[in-house]
């Protein structure tokens, strides 16, 4: 874990939150908030609008996955070290519908050296569970954001 000198781990997270959210369009385009970081966690929420329901009249399941993913990324950053997905896998238990808040709480698992496991669990406005997801993480070379000195 990287030394953050004078900054409690939940300042990193904070500081990490910020700034990723900043710059993450995709996020900002789905309409994805932000509701909490900590180390080795995230809490993020999207409406399912019209642009996001499928033939089938029900929430795409790659959007499920769009916002479970930004979770997962955040969660497994908010240490400051900058870590990309390896690989992900999501099962859709029961459907999204247009209107629903759906909302990903992602928790880090495992992590040794370079590598994570991260489960993030999405619900809907009612807890029911729209969507399991399970992401790998590997750290890659850098910081996420320059902290303050």
């Amino acid at each position: 874990m990287a030394d953050h000198g004078r900054h409690s781990p939940q300042e990193v997270a904070a500081a990490v939150g910020r700034g990723m959210y900043e710059r993450d369009y995709c996020a900002h385009a789905h309409g994805i908030e932000l509701l909490e970081i900590a180390p080795g966690y995230a809490r993020m929420s999207m409406t399912v609008r019209k642009d996001m329901v499928n033939g089938h009249h029900t929430c795409h399941g790659g959007m499920t996955f769009t916002l479970a993913d930004t979770a997962f990324a955040y969660a497994c950053n908010a240490n400051n070290e900058a870590t990309v997905a390896a690989s992900c896998h999501i099962s859709y238990p029961a459907p999204g519908r247009l209107g629903d808040t759906l909302t990903a709480e992602c928790r880090e698992v495992h992590r040794k050296g370079r590598n994570g496991v991260y489960d993030c669990i999405v619900t809907n406005q009612d807890g029911a569970t729209v969507g399991i997801f399970r992401g790998m993480s590997a750290t890659v070379k850098g910081a996420v954001v320059a902290l303050p000195e």
